[in-house]
């Protein structure tokens, strides 16, 4: 494992800070990002500097995790281009769901598939995890493909679980269990 276990060749996840209210902001308010997970209401800028301002950034405490996931850049800057959740986690029986999201104009370029290999190994390696699970609609095919190259395995499937453009769509379970 490397120094830094939330470092990868390109980017690196870190706990959130104050100066990332704005790039929260924009995601956490775009209803297209609303479409891949559960939310349906916009969130003030109070509400999420209150969020980050509260935050333990103590998985067992909270039971979920935020990391922005950076780009890492020449003569050591950086770039925020997307972020990384835990959340149920569950200690007892060793297990937490994944999600990820990564900026449309950084997307197809193998970042979310390094901050997903970087996670894992975070979780498995540091935190001991067992199992690591994601909640995918069956027609997001980018991030079906991103779980599976993971080596993520489809094991179930909510039949009609989620409402969207006006029907009903299936959403897939698929889970990691460390080797």
């Amino acid at each position: 494992m490397s120094k830094n276990a939330l470092n990868g060749d390109n980017i690196r996840l870190r706990a959130i800070e104050p100066g990332d209210l704005d790039f929260l902001y924009t995601i956490e308010n775009d209803p297209e990002i609303w479409r891949v997970g559960n939310t349906l209401i916009p969130y003030s800028r109070h509400q999420l500097e209150q969020y980050i301002l509260s935050t333990q950034h103590d998985l067992f405490t909270e039971k979920q995790l935020r990391l922005m996931i950076d780009l890492l850049l020449p003569e050591n800057k950086k770039k925020t281009i997307g972020v990384v959740d835990l959340y149920d986690f569950e200690p007892q029986n060793q297990h937490a769901g994944i999600g990820i999201f990564i900026l449309p104009e950084e997307q197809e370029k193998g970042y979310a598939t390094e901050a997903l290999q970087v996670l894992i190994r975070y979780c498995f390696d540091i935190l001991k995890l067992h199992m690591l699970y994601c909640n995918i609609t069956a027609g997001n095919t980018s991030s079906i493909r991103l779980f599976k190259k993971a080596g993520f395995i489809q094991c179930g499937v909510k039949k009609e679980w989620r409402y969207l453009d006006d029907c009903w769509m299936d959403e897939l379970m698929f889970q990691l269990i460390r080797p």
